[in-house]
């Protein structure tokens, strides 16, 4: 078990019990309040609408603040980070709790009941921001300690990548490194092979890119597949041309170029949709599955259902499911993109094609969380080889899962040649960089339209 989920454990089982024990003083709080005489407070707290609740509210709160994303990065939390994220979510939980439960006591005086959901959101929230505050200072005192601090390679040799090594390895705050190279061309630098193989071996997560004239698009391209962080100084220029996901405000201010721009909370909540919303669209849409395949199977020979290897979240290969749209033996001589009046598409196939219809089969892969309804769109193994040659930033589209649908498909359409694959690239790299739930629906929205007006290839 790795440290850090070691300590997101301990994050979680602190947060259960200290909400068992803030529900079961406001328990008692609210048997003082009851005008109902029960026998004793034994008797009301050994009671089955208690006991549930004792077992179900605090269950309730982890998986709040599981949606919240509280546990996604349990390292380097900073107080900040404690006392917004238990405030907002115990508020949630303590509103949630009192419609659902409180509103139906027989409290007749008002205020009373406006007094008990802030002493319940109190109890909610006070033992929990204790216990993180606890675990918080501990894993700073190791960090500070020199025993937890990550190792990281600076880009860059001259004096600027030194200053910029010396303000990051100030140990002032729980946001620091621990600088074991720097990687360039001058003397006493390891080059980036050197650097590459480093990472591999787990010696290193963490690239600061100090250099003003490394190519960025390189550096994605090399070091994200492996799971690395990288970051680069917020100087002005870096501030102006990228959007900031900067990671501290104590230490030097560095910005994460490689971390999509989706919050943890943002990517839950996503996930949840795209589960929710894909289960209920399959059960939906069996009759349209059924006709489909039906139509598929008397046009043609050969399977109904067509899978095909694709590369996901993380660089992890996967096999999409589309309905067949070619014919069986449509790749015999290798992978070949389709074009416009392509022989090899059926006379089914085309109009699936044209309205996007064999997309269908792929809500499977989103249940299963291979993929995403809104997503940049994810290219089989040979392709992705191809445009990494001149694209390698496209790395980046691996921070988040890949879609059915995406900005680039609603902006350029299917690409016919590895040409038109690198045109469309900007636009799922922007996907990446300002993702958000607001963004996906306005994607979709356009999807729509194209599905209804047939403007598919």
């Amino acid at each position: 078990m790795t440290t850090t989920t070691r300590l997101r454990l301990r994050y979680a089982l602190s947060d259960y019990l200290l909400l068992n024990l803030g529900w079961c003083i406001f328990n008692l709080v609210r048997y003082r309040s009851l005008p109902v005489d029960w026998p004793g407070t034994a008797s009301f707290m050994l009671s089955g609408t208690v006991l549930l609740g004792q077992l179900l509210v605090p269950l309730l709160g982890v998986g709040l603040y599981v949606v919240s994303g509280y546990y996604n990065l349990p390292r380097n939390k900073s107080r900040v980070d404690n006392v917004l994220n238990t405030a907002a979510v115990s508020a949630v939980a303590a509103l949630g709790i009192y419609f659902a439960v409180l509103v139906n006591d027989d409290i007749p005086e008002r205020l009373l009941n406006y007094q008990l959901l802030a002493i319940l959101w109190l109890l909610l929230a006070v033992p929990v921001y204790a216990g993180r505050h606890i675990i918080t200072a501990r894993d700073k005192r190791r960090l500070l300690a020199g025993g937890a601090i990550p190792a990281a390679i600076v880009v860059g040799c001259g004096e600027r990548a030194r200053e910029v090594a010396r303000r990051t390895q100030r140990r002032t705050a729980g946001n620091s490194f621990r600088v074991v190279a720097f990687a360039g061309s001058g003397e006493g630098c390891i080059d980036l092979d050197r650097a590459e193989a480093m990472v591999r071996d787990g010696e290193v997560r963490d690239i600061i890119v100090a250099d003003e004239h490394a190519s960025i698009p390189a550096l994605l391209g090399r070091f994200v597949p492996l799971g690395c962080n990288l970051y680069m100084p917020a100087d002005s220029a870096n501030v102006l041309t990228h959007r900031p996901r900067v990671l501290s405000v104590v230490n030097e201010p560095l910005i994460n170029i490689s971390a999509p721009g989706m919050s943890p909370a943002t990517t839950n909540l996503k996930r949840l949709g795209d589960a929710a919303v894909s289960a209920v669209a399959m059960i939906v849409l069996l009759p349209v599955y059924a006709a489909i395949a039906a139509a598929v199977k008397i046009d043609s020979r050969g399977p109904v259902l067509y899978r095909q290897e694709r590369v996901g979240l993380h660089g992890r290969i996967f096999r999409i499911i589309k309905f067949r749209s070619m014919r069986p033996d449509a790749e015999a001589s290798g992978p070949c993109l389709s074009s416009d009046g392509d022989p090899r598409i059926t006379r089914v196939g085309a109009f699936l094609r044209k309205y996007r219809l064999d997309e269908l089969p792929q809500l499977w892969n989103v249940l299963m969380g291979q993929m995403s309804i809104v997503g940049p769109r994810p290219e089989r193994p040979h392709f992705e080889r191809l445009i990494a040659e001149r694209a390698p930033e496209m790395a980046l589209l691996h921070t988040v899962r890949p879609g059915i649908t995406s900005w680039g498909i609603v902006k350029y359409g299917y690409a016919r040649n590895v040409d038109e694959m690198v045109e469309r690239l900007p636009y799922d790299i922007l996907y990446v960089e300002n993702a958000s739930l607001g963004l996906d629906m306005r994607i979709l929205l356009h999807t729509i339209n194209t599905v209804i007006t047939g403007k598919g290839i």
